[in-house]
């Protein structure tokens, strides 16, 4: 039996028995002794008490009733004794009118000292949690405990950070070929590496030709990213985050343990201002954003890879409806932790919105003519009922000057050297931008061309929708379905101008669903997940999609499982299987296994 268990039977033996004897008639005192014996009854049915306990409870009240009349008995005929109740004698009593049966009485509480000290030490620890609590929150609220004399600038600045520890495991396929020839059956090529050394012999020469799907190997990365916004003035911030990085490689930040002790790079990742129009209901018109950013699309990793970032000015404008609904006002967008691959964008629940941007790749020297991308988006957001979410955009990603551009036999043999692409993973059709013949007077001695570019043009449409569902108490089930269309490949013009009959590979799409928490907060937390995933080699520009599905790039499908769990607060494993094989060209099959170890606050 508790204390509060206790201390309550105590009270009301103490009260029940001191009134019967204050009053005295015998009928009294009977309703008082058996409301008593009732309410011990009933505790020991309910299994509040057991029966020896509630006998035990019923003797000492007992025993104090008797004790209490003794002390009465003895008290009363020299004065009133304190904290007793008992019934006024002498003039009181001789004042009472003929044929009146009232009398006078006085009601004075007795609490014994030991249900006193219970009291006050239940009372104590129940109070102490909720004073402290109390406490903690108006100090966080109120910012205790910041010296005055800081300046104001620091209470305007918030910290990121994040850490991810990755063991991966690359298990290629036991029939897995390479091909030489030019062509789309032939590699799998390391054109960045053609492209570096000056052609695809002097890449041979180096051992530097081919990827490498022959031979498994185990590597640990590590990534670390530390950033901080600041606030300027209502709506107005500021934004940098710097991280680990090889600097040539825009879709990873990873740093490779093993290079013999030597420092690792760090780079600016993002830097950023950004407006954000709010009324004064609180409610967030559009979005401006200039510099080095977070992708600002509803999209997936088919597209572009979680770790890209966007160079250039996007601006994102919203209509809102529902916005007095208890459910869409008080609704958290949660990070991307438990459902890696998945962006949702700048917009809450309850609009419909257009996002469009303008992104320089690459500014090109003594030319007039740069690659852009173009990029606008158009959807809704809302919640459907409760908390769950469904989203759909329609997009277009348009980029210009991205394509190869055959150099001229006329003594100005490189002047198209710009179009061969500064970054590029695997799986987008190339041709040779310059030839033996084309290549006369500089170091080009191979047949088969010094620099390569993308065959394709990339107009790019994409579909995606998902469906959050949070009818579950215990998970979020959330549906995606994301389709991507290539409507700038143009197979007559690279046959007229490359003499290379491409056929069209330029569709991708990707179905998937998670099970549990949308965010990996804390202890237990999880999730899991299930996708396949297929994309031809001219579906979506390889250097921006995925780098860990197929090792990177397109011409690829299969299957991705994972699942993330919680170890501790902002801390979670993330556990990846992916299994795939290439599309077209030479057999390209490998299994990947990633487990990474995640912590930031």
């Amino acid at each position: 039996m508790n204390t509060a268990t206790k201390t309550l039977l105590a009270l009301l033996a103490s009260s029940l028995v001191s009134t019967a004897f204050a009053e005295k008639p015998e009928e009294i005192l009977k309703v008082k002794k058996s409301t008593f014996v009732n309410l011990v009854d009933l505790l020991v049915q309910r299994g509040v008490i057991n029966k020896q306990e509630g006998s035990g409870l019923v003797t000492a009240a007992e025993q104090e009733a008797a004790d209490e009349e003794q002390r009465v008995a003895v008290q009363a005929p020299s004065g009133i004794a304190a904290n007793t109740e008992f019934q006024t004698t002498g003039t009181a009593a001789a004042e009472t009118p003929a044929g009146k049966t009232g009398s006078k009485s006085k009601h004075v509480s007795y609490v014994p000292e030991f249900v006193k000290k219970e009291l006050r030490d239940e009372v104590r620890a129940e109070l102490k949690a909720e004073v402290v609590n109390d406490v903690k929150q108006d100090a966080k609220k109120e910012g205790w405990g910041i010296p005055a004399a800081l300046p104001e600038w620091v209470a305007n600045i918030t910290p990121t950070f994040d850490m991810r520890l990755r063991f991966a495991d690359e298990l290629y396929g036991n029939n897995n070929q390479q091909i030489f020839g030019l062509g789309p059956n032939s590699g799998p090529y390391d054109w960045l590496a053609i492209n570096n050394a000056g052609g695809m012999q002097n890449a041979q020469n180096k051992n530097q030709l081919f990827l490498n799907n022959q031979q498994d190997r185990l590597r640990i990365r590590e990534r670390f990213r530390f950033g901080f916004d600041a606030k300027i003035a209502d709506g107005l911030k500021a934004g940098v985050r710097l991280a680990t990085s090889n600097m040539y490689n825009p879709v990873s930040n990873d740093q490779t343990l093993g290079n013999t002790g030597q420092s690792w790079q760090v780079a600016i990742d993002r830097a950023y201002l950004q407006y954000d129009f709010v009324d004064s209901k609180g409610t967030d018109w559009f979005t401006l954003l200039g510099g080095r950013t977070i992708n600002p699309f509803v999209s997936t990793d088919i597209v572009f890879d979680p770790d890209l970032s966007f160079e250039g000015v996007t601006g994102s404008f919203r209509y809102h409806f529902n916005q007095d609904d208890p459910n869409v006002k008080n609704y958290i967008t949660p990070r991307s932790t438990g459902r890696n691959g998945i962006n949702q964008g700048l917009q809450t629940p309850d609009s419909v919105f257009l996002t469009m941007g303008v992104y320089p790749i690459q500014s090109v020297n003594f030319s007039a003519v740069n690659k852009w991308l173009y990029a606008g988006q158009f959807g809704a957001d809302w919640l459907v009922f409760d908390k769950s979410r469904f989203n759909i955009a329609t997009s277009y990603y348009e980029y210009q000057n991205i394509s190869a551009r055959y150099n001229t036999v006329n003594g100005n043999g490189s002047s198209n050297d710009w179009t061969a692409p500064q970054f590029v993973q695997k799986g987008n059709s190339m041709v040779a931008i310059t030839d033996q013949n084309s290549g006369q007077g500089t170091v080009c001695t191979d047949a088969n061309g010094c620099l390569f570019g993308l065959a394709s043009g990339f107009k790019i449409f994409n579909a995606t929708a998902m469906f959050d569902y949070a009818g579950f108490d215990f998970a979020h089930v959330l549906f995606t379905a994301d389709y991507a269309k290539n409507l700038g490949f143009n197979q007559q013009h690279i046959l007229s101008e490359f003499g290379q009959n491409i056929t069209p590979r330029t569709n991708a799409y990707q179905t998937r669903v998670d099970v549990g928490h949308p965010e990996i907060r804390r202890f237990g937390d999880w999730n899991v997940n299930l996708a396949y995933r297929y994309v031809q080699r001219d579906a979506v520009l390889d250097a921006f999609t995925d780098s860990i599905f197929h090792q990177g790039g397109t011409n690829a499908k299969g299957w991705v499982l994972g699942t993330q769990y919680g170890l501790a607060k902002n801390t979670w494993l993330n556990l990846r299987w992916l299994s795939t094989d290439a599309i077209d060209g030479p057999i390209y099959r490998v299994d990947t296994i990633n487990a990474d170890l995640n912590a930031r606050f």
